[in-house]
Formats: structure tokens, C-alpha cells, sequence
């Protein structure tokens, strides 16, 4: 075990990448899960990933404002395809955005097949590369996240389902580009599981801001002590904290839950 390797240069932007990331995906997620679409994340990181992909293929800067706009504009593009199921058949929505989803990825695999790196970019989209995010990134998503929360909190349910889908098409955006796609998942989900006992909104809120910032922390660190891919670990991390926290927070027979 190295403990040299807790480099706060490198783990400091990691971290904050993930406090970003958790900033929109905490109450996006409360959202998701009262909504039944658990796996429009992953539907929507994919159909954003493959606006990467394809913008890759044509050969443009990684990290150029072209790259960004054609993964915004695949992710907007699923979400009015999933207002529109939603609106028209809300019955089978979470059945539709898992047929997305794997829709999603054969096409990112057809785009990659003649890339003769083609496994790693996908590894990248998946796993992430949370440790090489840099302060321009940051900073970027920073301004972008605090406009999300600005609409999110003032619009509130002026928004409706077009106005939910198109912040979470930028947010997941965003995420899927600093810590991939499985990192971006588990901070959407795991939080808002791991407190959907608590009936009062703003301590739920609370417990799943702690619970996603610890395992970010702790994650982090163990990854870099270890010598571990450190997007895998976190979000190992993350269920390992999510399962006692449920079980803490769990309403006891008799009492009433809080």
C-alpha cells in the first residue's frame, strides 16, 4: 500500500469532479426514482457517448467545444425521443429506455469495430478517467452545473417533462465525459436508494449528499492506495456505504418513518 500515491494534485480535481457530478445527480436522481425510469441514465450517458464517438471518428479535437456540441445534441435527441414515449406510452416508458440504452451501445460498438483503439475509448465511455480531469473541465462543468440547479430549483415543476429531460440530457452529458458512465449511474442511483426511507425531503436530501461525498472520498483514496481504476471502486464504494445507510435509516416496525 502506497500511501505517497494520496496525491491531493491529482486526487483534489478527481474529488471535486465527483462533487459536480453528485451536485445534479442527487435530486435528479430523487426525481428518477419517484418517476420509475431508473435506467434513463444510462440510456441517456450512452446516446451522449455516442455523439462522442462519432465525433471522434470524424476526427475532431477531444476536448473541443465540437465534440461537446454533437454529444449535447445526441443526448437532446434521446430526450425528446423519451418525452415523447413518455407522453405516449407511459405505461411501458422504463421498458422503452432500457431498448434505448442497448440500442445506444450496439451503435457505439458498430462506430468503434474498425478503430484500432476502439476498446479503449469504449473503456473510457464506461469506467471513466475521473484521475486525468483537469481545471478547465472542472471549471466548465462547474458554470454548467450551477445553471442546471438554477432551473432546477426556481423553474421547479414549470419545467414538465421536456424541461426535465433537457436538464438531465446536459447533466448526464457533462458527467459521462469526467467520470464515465457506470460512476455517473451509480451516483444517480445509489444516494436516492439508499435514502428513500426518509420521508422529509430536505433531510433525505441531505443524507444522500453525505453518502455519495463520502464515497467519492473514501473511493478515491483506496483506489490510489491500491493501485486500483478508481471510477470501478468508487462506485463498489458507494454500494457499500448505500447498503448500511438503508438499513440505518430503515423506519423500525411501530415507529413512523422520518
Amino acid at each position: 500500500m502506497n500511501t505517497a500515491a494520496l496525491d491531493v494534485s491529482i486526487l483534489g480535481p478527481a474529488f471535486i469532479a465527483g462533487l459536480l457530478v453528485l451536485a445534479t445527480h442527487v435530486p435528479l436522481g430523487i426525481q428518477v426514482l419517484a418517476r420509475g425510469i431508473v435506467f434513463i441514465d444510462l440510456a441517456i450517458a450512452q446516446v451522449a457517448g455516442i455523439g462522442v464517438i462519432a465525433a471522434d471518428a470524424a476526427g475532431w479535437e477531444p476536448q473541443g467545444w465540437a465534440v461537446q456540441i454533437a454529444a449535447v445534441s445526441a443526448a437532446l435527441a434521446g430526450a425528446v425521443v423519451l418525452t415523447y414515449t413518455e407522453r405516449r406510452w407511459p405505461d411501458v416508458q422504463e421498458a422503452l429506455i432500457g431498448v434505448l440504452f442497448v440500442l445506444a451501445s450496439c451503435a457505439g460498438i458498430l462506430l468503434l469495430a474498425n478503430n484500432p483503439h476502439g476498446g479503449e475509448h469504449l473503456k473510457d465511455l464506461l469506467v471513466g478517467q475521473i484521475l486525468w480531469v483537469n481545471w478547465r473541465q472542472l471549471a466548465t462543468v462547474a458554470v454548467l452545473t450551477c445553471a442546471l440547479l438554477g432551473a432546477w430549483y426556481f423553474a421547479g415543476g414549470r419545467l414538465g417533462r421536456i424541461g426535465f429531460y433537457a436538464v438531465f440530457a446536459f447533466a448526464v452529458t457533462a458527467s459521462v465525459q469526467l467520470v464515465g458512465v457506470y460512476l455517473v449511474f451509480a451516483s444517480l442511483i445509489v444516494p436516492a436508494l439508499a435514502t428513500r426511507q426518509v420521508a422529509a425531503p430536505r433531510r433525505r436530501l441531505i443524507l444522500a449528499f453525505i453518502t455519495g461525498i463520502a464515497a467519492y472520498a473514501i473511493g478515491l483514496a483506496l483506489s490510489a492506495l491500491a493501485d486500483l481504476p478508481s471510477g470501478a471502486v468508487v462506485v463498489l464504494t458507494m454500494a457499500v456505504l448505500g447498503i448500511p445507510c438503508a438499513a440505518l435509516i430503515a423506519p423500525r416496525p411501530g415507529s413512523r418513518p422520518g
